[in-house]
């Protein structure tokens, strides 16, 4: 994508309303545009990256089993009336009433529409273990939306459901969500410290929420140093062990009582951004969700649901990667690859050579955005340490002379010098 065609609305100052790094990056560097309040239309730097860690979670669902749907953002109130929620959930849920006078809601999650979907075509046990999920945008009517997308009133999110005849089941449902999130993550560059969780008003008795590690995070986080060491990809991962092992918030550490060795604990600021929960038979018995088991009677499933803020992550990202210059994208969520600077649009010979790669490039799968604008190097750079790309590539006049590029690591700052050829080989590989 070529900078002087793209729509991308960078701000020199952070307007006044944000109160934390991600929301004055993500508005500075152009990704986000509020419409109302914790409310944010996405243009299109932060689409790209929103799109991005979309698709890693959906392949980490996939992996693990889950089968992807998409259900409506509007419920009818007749769904939840059947769970007894309706009138429980509170003023976050946004009721509306149709046309027809039949009252709906806005969904702020998904349980009693996915349940419906089940008790439509599941009879049998041997249709389970059955995993249900889907990506979509949710409103909750938050008293005060803040911190941008962190805690705005849209938002997407993943969703994902479990189906099982019976407890054991169920639980080997939830180990697999649980380590499908921890990998989920890690692919992010993220450090995700799973801990004993509330389950809130969605109820249930087993759960976990999601801390990844960011020095300007929420809330002060205690773990064990298990969590930064283990092989997410060993076959003989031990599930059991990781969510036994020690990890707590600052309101629930208790330096008398905690477990782990002096040398083994590490303390580091958390956000949230995923949760799962077992909940049993909750909704499946207020609905009428029930499968014949292996002797001929009728049991209600064992039902268990897995959220991850989509949305969320994009400013926890930012959150846990930037400095006083801007953004510094892990390369996987980074809405491009390569940052292609030509310092001398003017200049015929620094122009095919910056057409040249960005061609060669754009050919090998390697994603770039080419600033090919009549600014000054100053503002060219500014811009490109904002947005935060992995990679700089900066082509001028005296490069193109010796035949070298320079290249520019983000995340650390390391400068090189080197062919274009050699380039391509590094970037590509």
């Amino acid at each position: 994508m070529r900078l002087s065609r793209y729509f991308l609305p960078v701000l020199k100052e952070a307007p006044a309303e944000a109160e934390i790094a991600s929301h004055s990056l993500m508005l500075r560097a152009g990704m986000i545009q509020q419409l109302s309040a914790g409310i944010y239309n996405w243009l299109p730097l932060g689409h790209a990256v929103l799109k991005r860690i979309e698709q890693i979670v959906r392949e980490e669902m996939n992996r693990a089993g889950a089968i992807e749907i998409l259900m409506p953002t509007i419920q009818p109130a007749d769904l939840w009336r059947e769970s007894g929620r309706y009138d429980a959930y509170g003023k976050e849920m946004l009721r509306i009433t149709d046309r027809h006078e039949r009252d709906m809601l806005y969904g702020p999650t998904n349980e009693e529409n996915v349940t419906d979907i089940f008790r439509r075509h599941v009879r049998s046990y041997k249709q389970l273990p059955l995993n249900l999920y889907h990506i979509q945008w949710k409103f909750r009517d938050e008293i005060r939306p803040r911190f941008g997308v962190m805690r705005g009133r849209e938002f997407l999110m993943k969703d994902a459901y479990s189906f099982d005849a019976d407890f054991e089941g169920a639980k080997r449902s939830y180990d697999a969500m649980f380590l499908a999130y921890l990998r989920a993550f890690s692919r992010m560059g993220l450090t995700a410290i799973p801990m004993v969780a509330e389950t809130g008003p969605i109820g249930g008795n087993m759960s976990h929420e999601f801390q990844i590690l960011a020095s300007t995070g929420e809330s002060a986080v205690y773990y064990d140093a298990a969590f930064e060491e283990v092989d997410l990809g060993a076959p003989d991962l031990d599930i059991e062990r990781l969510k036994s092992l020690y990890a707590a918030t600052d309101e629930m550490h208790e330096p008398e009582k905690c477990e782990v060795a002096a040398d083994r604990l590490r303390a580091g600021r958390g956000v949230e951004v995923g949760h799962i929960f077992y909940f049993g038979t909750k909704y499946s018995e207020a609905m009428g969700a029930t499968v014949t088991g292996p002797d001929g009677s009728d049991v209600p499933v064992e039902m268990g649901s897995y959220g991850i803020g989509i949305s969320r992550l994009v400013g926890a990202i930012i959150e846990a990667f930037h400095d006083e210059r801007g953004i510094v994208w892990p390369e996987d969520v980074a809405p491009f690859k390569v940052g292609l600077v030509n310092l001398r649009p003017g200049d015929e010979a620094t122009s095919a050579m910056a057409d040249e790669l960005y061609a060669k490039l754009e050919k090998a799968g390697v994603t770039v955005l080419l600033d090919d604008r009549d600014e000054r190097a100053g503002v060219k750079f500014a811009t490109m340490d904002l947005i935060g790309l992995p990679w700089q590539v900066t082509v001028g006049p005296r490069g193109v002379a010796a035949g070298t590029v320079e290249l520019k690591a983000r995340g650390t700052g390391e400068r090189e010098e080197m062919t274009p050829e050699a380039l391509l080989a590094r970037l590509s590989a």
